[in-house]
């Protein structure tokens, strides 16, 4: 069960290996995008993560369908540029954890902040208090052996899908700097919010 959005502070909304058009087979899918569209008609901070960045998307009007090219393993994103915009700001290149199929159109209202050669939306914002990554910054060496273990069957060959190897081969600064990106935009989000 859903709590009451008066309840929460800051709605952070992760991945999971559905789309969001698989309402048929997963119907809490439903009550889950109606909840995102709430928190965030009520104000509140959001942050959505590869599904659930494709969550808020549906939940605000856009579209999720699938992406010319997979992105599996580590690829970078280049910030947008945005000119007298005070949306948050990439790093001008930066290379990030990916692993999706499907790409997401721009909901309303929405600025799109990142983008890549194999995935052009890549991060967008709505207002202060939404951001939408398609990419993982959450990503840690454990969990990257534990998605490796668990979905190796989508490492099949593809122009944006690295093998086991490359993946797990990523050195311990390239997780830190992407944990220290992810805390830099949790920052910008509860800063912008917090009255």
């Amino acid at each position: 069960m859903l709590p009451g959005i008066e309840e929460i502070d800051f709605l952070i909304v992760t991945g999971g290996p559905m789309s969001v058009n698989d309402e048929s087979q997963y119907p809490w899918l439903i009550e889950e995008k109606n909840f995102i569209k709430s928190a965030i008609e009520a104000g509140k901070p959001v942050l959505g993560i590869c599904l659930g960045a494709q969550l808020i998307t549906d939940a605000m009007g856009g579209k999720v369908c699938p992406n010319s090219e997979k992105e599996i393993g580590w690829f970078p994103v280049e910030a947008v540029d945005l000119e007298n915009s005070s949306a948050y700001r990439f790093p001008e290149e930066t290379e990030v954890f990916h692993w999706h199929g499907e790409t997401f159109s721009l909901p309303a209202g929405a600025v799109q902040i990142a983008k890549s050669q194999g995935c052009n939306n890549q991060a967008f914002q709505i207002g202060s208090n939404v951001i939408g990554l398609q990419f993982h910054l959450e990503t840690t060496p454990v969990s990257a052996q534990s998605i490796v273990e668990n979905c190796r069957d989508e490492l099949v060959e593809g122009l944006y899908i690295q093998t086991e190897t490359e993946i797990l081969s990523a050195p311990e600064e390239r997780y830190s700097s992407i944990n220290r990106l992810m805390g830099s935009i949790l920052e910008y989000l509860h800063a912008s919010n917090s009255g």
